[in-house]
């Protein structure tokens, strides 16, 4: 059998496959299925600077191939993560995890990676600049080149672990804000994050998720997140995450062919809790399948 090891920001790796945020909570949970230490690593649930209950209920709508959410950062704040969450996960886990954390100001951003920065079991940090900017009239700092790497560069001041910025795909020209992040400091990129999307209740002639928008996730947009993923690996000199619509190992190397040097799996878990433990034990098969050697060689092979 190929080497399925690959090495992410200066971290080796036993595998490329990462359960995405939002979809394996802080990974206790999934603990209980299966050893989640089969997994790459894991980037836990989004976490602000302070507690958040998340937006109003009915949050999430089925979708042809794909569902839209609109949980809203649910979360219990990052110094609730380090007290309660880490230690239960430390029980459980024993490599490096992902901390994904989000804000709503360049402050929040910089307070919040601070903190996660100096946890032992915080291998990377990813942060998510779909946020909305509280200071900049509601827009996502991830919608602007500027913007995005205004947080790469202030977290970077603050930080000593690999910082991965994830961007949106909800923009006219991803390129040249990954472009952005890399000149401002980022040691990787993760993409794409949700599609915007909506869903209407015919009967009720209303919007089904009380947020009337949310995003749109599944393997129906991963055309979509292959295509961006080739553009941007193409574009900078930094390792990529690939994410969006990945449901199998045929998937994975897919988007490591495009440019992905690890690839995170997402609403597939909340189909499948054992969808991640599946796609590695497959690896192998569809490695022989495509004779391909060793994983990390067909990182951007095309």
């Amino acid at each position: 059998m190929g080497s399925l090891k690959v090495n992410l920001c200066g971290i080796e790796l036993e595998n490329p496959v990462i359960p995405a945020s939002g979809t394996f909570g802080y990974g206790y949970e999934f603990a209980e299925i299966y050893d989640i230490n089969v997994l790459g690593t894991f980037s836990f649930k989004g976490t602000t600077r302070d507690p958040r209950f998340g937006n109003p209920t009915p949050r999430i709508a089925e979708c042809t191939a794909g569902m839209i959410n609109a949980v809203g950062l649910q979360n219990p704040g990052v110094e609730k993560v380090i007290s309660e969450e880490l230690p239960k996960l430390k029980r459980c886990f024993n490599k490096p995890v992902m901390a994904n954390i989000s804000g709503f100001s360049v402050e929040d951003y910089v307070y919040t990676c601070e903190k996660l920065d100096k946890e032992e079991q915080v291998g990377w940090l990813e942060v998510n600049v779909s946020c909305p900017n509280v200071h900049g009239g509601g827009m996502s700092f991830g919608t602007s080149p500027e913007a995005a790497a205004e947080v790469t560069r202030e977290v970077k001041k603050v930080t000593k672990k690999p910082v991965i910025i994830k961007l949106s795909p909800n923009v006219t020209d991803i390129v040249s804000i990954a472009v952005a992040c890399e000149e401002a400091g980022a040691d990787g990129i993760s993409l794409i994050n949700t599609l915007l999307g909506m869903r209407i209740n015919k009967a009720r002639r209303a919007p089904i998720i009380a947020n009337k928008m949310g995003g749109f996730s599944g393997s129906a947009i991963f055309p979509v997140a292959v295509r961006m993923v080739y553009q941007v690996s193409h574009a900078v000199n930094i390792p990529v995450v690939g994410m969006g619509g990945v449901s199998s190992a045929e998937d994975v190397v897919e988007m490591m062919m495009a440019g992905a040097t690890a690839v995170e799996v997402g609403a597939a878990n909340l189909i499948n809790p054992t969808a991640c433990k599946d796609i590695i034990e497959d690896l192998p098969r569809v490695m022989d399948k495509y004779k391909i050697e060793n994983l990390s060689e067909i990182i951007r092979c095309v």
